[in-house]
């Protein structure tokens, strides 16, 4: 979401949370590790919105990428011979890439003057026009910005959320037939433009059609590809798809795959990106929420870093970034503070957090996810070890044995807090702490606070996950059916 407020998605969750959602050590503690408070090469796979707003930060944070909505309608508000450096100078962008983030841009909102005469909100004049034709006003301007950007931005997202509807906040009011000859222009004039450019669809919250019992609008878009003349020579005009998911570590997971699946029936298989997530306080003194749709701590908000990013990677979400770096005068429009770092320059626990969380998952490999009634357990596979995540689900303790892979390893929390644990039997033993539960929701909405135990060394940095154009599978799969926690009747453990 980069123009209309985040309670859309908190809305949308609360209503349908439980139709979805199925049923410390006493240890020293030692001040987190170096590599978290100073400036470091950053994993490319974790990124955070917006980091241009607070560099110094951005650089501290470990975020390896960043996102920068390019909105047509300000950079071209006069008609097609006006251009503005929108939203931040071209030498700020370099300042990105040159601080070892990579940037993401992402395209959307046409302006009034090049609207189509009997179109829906923002579908472009011109867009069955040859991509040669000046009157094709979408392709001239993808042509022109991607052109200009060709040596700093290689990942583009085309639009952002067209499945809301219905409110001023809609970014799309075209048909979906209309929105796929979008997809089509977009991707061949990038890719004319500058042939390493990599095409993401938009953004999607899955929550908006839903609720409302229509069929969610990357289903929709899937057919309308597919049905364009030449989607399989074109790869189908995209190269990754996105998500923005919010508030709940599980619907991350369970999301992610749900939409996995929906590809392969469709016979793709395309990297997910994970571009938007959060789940934002509403009792920070700084910015107080007044009747929130969720009731989120700072501390929670924190716990979510750290469990949000593993479930990201157990998924396999090729990229996750949490919206946003900073919050910004004037976003009071979205209701809740987003940003890691507050308007007075102050960090919010969630910072630290994520700072802990992208130190000791850099370097991955591979995830895999454990989840029961009353615990979950994220195992992440680095370059260089293990990282095993693991967070209570409910208002109860629950002691965990967790598989060793050596004969001790760190222990850490969010705060990133380091002790020494020890295995015995091949097995390290823990007690979760509870989930605060601030919002009611069977399992909580939010964990309790994470624990990492972190075997071997770590990454301080990791190769880029390239994202290439997939080969079509012949023999697409049936979708991934959704996780069902196996309860553990009378206990609060699980080995």
């Amino acid at each position: 979401m980069s123009s209309h407020p985040r309670v859309l998605s908190s809305l949308i969750l609360l209503a349908t949370l439980a139709t979805l959602l199925t049923s410390p050590p006493t240890a020293a503690a030692a001040p987190i590790e170096p590599a978290t408070q100073t400036a470091r090469i950053p994993d490319p796979r974790f990124g955070i919105i917006e980091t241009y707003h607070a560099p110094a930060d951005a650089a501290a944070s470990g975020a390896g990428w960043t996102r920068i909505t390019f909105e047509w309608n300000q950079i071209q508000p006069a008609g097609p011979d006006s251009w503005v450096e929108y939203p931040i100078p071209d030498a700020a962008i370099d300042a990105e890439r040159a601080a070892g983030r990579e940037v993401v841009g992402l395209l959307v909102t046409t302006p009034g003057w090049a609207w189509a005469q009997f179109g829906g909100k923002n579908v472009p004049a011109g867009l069955d026009l040859p991509l040669n034709d000046p009157g094709n006003l979408w392709a001239t301007f993808v042509r022109t910005i991607v052109t200009r950007h060709r040596n700093r931005i290689q990942h583009w997202i085309i639009w952002n959320e067209p499945d809301i509807w219905g409110t001023d906040f809609q970014s799309w009011g075209g048909t979906v037939e209309e929105f796929a000859r979008l997809m089509e222009v977009a991707y061949r004039v990038a890719r004319e433009a500058n042939p390493n450019a990599v095409i993401h669809l938009p953004a999607v919250t899955h929550w908006w059609d839903v609720n409302y019992g229509r069929e969610p609008f990357l289903e929709r878009l899937l057919d309308a590809l597919a049905a364009r003349p030449e989607a399989q020579q074109y790869g189908y005009f995209f190269d990754a798809f996105t998500l923005h998911l919010y508030f709940n570590a599980d619907t991350l997971y369970d999301l992610s795959q749900y939409y996995q699946g929906m590809l392969r029936t469709h016979g793709l298989n395309k990297p997910l990106w994970i571009v938007e997530t959060n789940a934002p306080p509403s009792n920070d003194p700084a910015w107080p929420i007044q009747g929130p749709n969720f009731n989120i701590t700072q501390e929670e908000q924190a716990a979510f870093m750290v469990q949000g990013l593993a479930m990201a990677l157990a998924a396999g979400a090729e990229r996750v970034a949490v919206y946003k770096m900073a919050d910004r005068e004037g976003d009071h429009v979205n209701a809740e503070p987003f940003g890691l770092v507050r308007l007075d320059g102050t960090r919010r626990p969630a910072f630290t957090a994520y700072q802990v969380a992208t130190t000791y998952l850099a370097g991955f490999r591979q995830g895999s996810l454990l989840r029961r009634d009353n615990a979950t357990v994220v195992r992440i596979r680095r370059a260089n070890g293990w990282t095993t995540v693991a967070w209570a689900r409910g208002p109860e303790a629950v002691e965990v044995r967790l598989e060793a892979h050596a004969r001790s390893a760190r222990l850490v929390d969010w705060h990133g807090n380091v002790s020494l644990i020890n295995a015995r039997g091949g097995f390290y033993t823990l007690t979760l702490p509870a989930s605060a539960c601030t919002h009611p929701a069977a399992p909580c909405l939010i964990g309790g606070e994470p624990w990492m135990i972190v075997e071997g060394g770590l990454s301080s940095s990791a190769p880029a996950p390239g994202t290439t154009p997939p080969a079509v599978s012949p023999n697409p799969a049936t979708p991934t059916p959704r996780f069902t926690p196996t309860p553990k009747s009378g206990k609060n453990q699980i080995s």
